[in-house]
């Protein structure tokens, strides 16, 4: 019984409130449309966090390379140098030998002779090829020279030949000459080249200078 009555006063009220309903709707209806609400600005982007700057890596420590008391590798062998090609002689003309400077030459050779037995010396003029009679000896000059300037030391020379030919007796015919020295004689060196004989010595004192004559090569 009693859920019978309120099965029926749920019918009533819900048909009070369909007009109402209906009502309302109409009311709607009729009202001004009202301006709808402006849409809000959509809210500005969040920037995104800032992210940390990338820290550098950490600079590797260079490595050292650690001494080595091995010897450094051999160099590579250079290439085998091709053969030389041999040159060609070129033919040159033989130089010409520079010619020796010539000996000034004098006309007198100044002579002094010793005789060993009775100690006489002498002092006598000898003229280039002219004999002259010192006692037994007979002296004849062939040339007198001065050394020339590119010659090592500087002399006096003259070459000389002395015969032995003692005086004729009277009444008799004088001997045959004989030659006991030929050569050069040296006025700085006397015992270079000197005169053998058991009694007389003999030696150059210089060429003499006042009468000198043309220079010309030496025999």
């Amino acid at each position: 019984m009693s859920l019978k009555r309120r099965s029926l006063q749920g019918a009533a009220i819900l048909v009070a409130a369909v007009p109402f309903a209906v009502g309302a709707a109409w009311a709607l209806q009729a009202a001004p449309q009202q301006a709808r609400p402006a849409q809000q600005a959509p809210a500005a982007a969040t920037p995104p966090s800032a992210q940390p700057a990338p820290v550098a890596p950490a600079p590797k420590p260079v490595q050292q390379p650690a001494p080595s008391n091995a010897a450094p590798p051999p160099e590579p062998a250079p290439p085998p140098a091709a053969d030389p090609v041999p040159a060609k002689p070129v033919a040159t003309a033989p130089a010409k030998p520079a010619e020796p400077a010539k000996r000034d030459r004098y006309g007198v050779a100044i002579i002094q002779a010793l005789d060993k037995v009775t100690t006489e010396t002498m002092r006598f003029e000898v003229p280039v090829g002219q004999p002259i009679r010192y006692k037994t000896l007979v002296f004849t000059a062939r040339a007198c020279e001065v050394t020339a300037a590119d010659e090592l030391a500087p002399d006096q020379i003259a070459y000389l030949t002395i015969d032995t030919q003692p005086k004729a007796l009277p009444g008799r015919a004088a001997p045959a000459g004989r030659q006991v020295f030929k050569g050069w004689m040296y006025a700085s060196s006397p015992g270079l080249n000197p005169l053998e004989h058991p009694v007389y010595d003999a030696w150059l004192i210089a060429c003499k200078t006042s009468a000198p004559v043309a220079a010309g090569p030496s025999k």
